[in-house]
């Protein structure tokens, strides 16, 4: 089985359990490491995840792939995991996950825009872009991301 078809397969095997355990797939990648290799499965939720639920739903997995053939018969470690503050915004639902948090997007026709997410659909995204609102069908962005805060101005938390 080439390494597509078995991605495939995990993504099918793997997104019951989560949507069980209330959380989405947000992605998964096989990396060799030595003599074995790394299956890393990125998973998260509109309340985010924490320490117990990653626990909980890393041995579901683990059982769960047990099960199955899918990895083969070369052993792997399994790491279950939330996204970082670096993935990129794709999907709606990482949008509306990123309500009040400061983006930087590129759009396709060019330019960069920074704002901080004030609200978001199915179709697009509207962001506080020096304290005006810019809506934006997903369509026209590029590329987006989360940018990190160290410290908000004090006039930015008042206005929020």
């Amino acid at each position: 089985m080439g390494a597509q078809a078995r991605d495939e397969r995990i993504v099918e095997l793997l997104e019951p359990v989560l949507a069980e355990a209330g959380l989405d797939l947000e992605g998964i990648t096989v990396t060799p490491a030595g003599k074995r290799r790394v299956l890393r499965v990125v998973v998260d939720s509109d309340n985010g995840v924490d320490l117990e639920t990653v626990g909980e739903v890393s041995q579901e997995v683990s059982q769960t792939l047990d099960t199955s053939d899918v990895m083969g018969a070369q052993p792997y470690v399994l790491e279950v995991t939330s996204p970082g503050v670096n993935r990129p915004l794709t999907q709606p639902r990482h949008w509306r996950r990123s309500r009040g948090r400061l983006v930087k997007i590129s759009l396709v026709e060019g330019g960069q825009v920074t704002g901080r997410v004030t609200d978001s659909d199915d179709q697009g995204v509207t962001l506080d872009v020096k304290g005006r609102p810019r809506t934006f069908a997903y369509s026209a962005i590029g590329k987006a991301k989360v940018q990190v805060e160290f410290r908000r101005d004090a006039d930015t938390d008042a206005a929020d």
